[in-house]
């Protein structure tokens, strides 16, 4: 498990599934903003690749993310587009209603920014999000990541474009403890 001060990043547990269906993407609007798609409900037991990790993709490290105090499972953390050639990536992550607002985000992306500087030896990581997702831009600033662009009404969410934000954090400007 990779640790940060307040959460763990740990394997794909088969009883986290039912949680994160029902907690993450069976929430319709949640779903819709997280995943640059329509919604879609998901069939239980289905194999579904934003659930079910296939640990022989390449371009893709899915975790799921534990509180480290009580190992409760409180959401989900990726890295992908990893692109071996270029050493970049792409970060992700979604946090249950529950965890939300307490700085989990802001922890989760600084182990995912060890994970992919450290562990997997990358130049540069990359974040998009909405333009109105703070969370997400705090937790990405707080971190060191630096806004380089607004990609302008590029994402379709629940019957309207909304603008996105491009931040991205090379490997010799990160600071480990830049989450502080």
């Amino acid at each position: 498990m990779l640790r940060g001060s307040k959460v763990g990043l740990r394997a794909r547990h088969e009883d986290d599934i039912p949680i994160l269906r029902t907690e993450l993407y069976d929430d319709v609007v949640n779903s819709a903003r997280a995943e640059g798609g329509p919604w879609r409900p998901i069939t239980p037991g289905s194999k579904d690749p934003r659930l079910v990790v296939d640990d022989k993709a390449e371009g893709v490290v899915q975790f799921s993310v534990v509180e480290l105090e009580g190992d409760t499972l409180i959401g989900t953390a990726t890295l992908w587009g990893i692109d071996t050639h270029n050493r970049c990536a792409h970060i992700g992550l979604g946090l249950l209603p529950s965890a939300r607002g307490k700085g989990y985000g802001t922890d989760v992306v600084a182990v995912l920014c060890h994970y992919g500087f450290v562990v997997r030896s990358l130049h540069r990581l990359q974040i998009e999000t909405l333009s109105d997702n703070v969370a997400m831009l705090r937790s990405a600033e707080r971190n060191g990541f630096v806004r380089e662009g607004v990609l302008r009404s590029s994402a379709w969410v629940m019957g309207e474009f909304l603008d996105e934000v491009l931040l991205g954090l090379l490997v010799q400007e990160w600071k480990p403890d830049s989450k502080n």
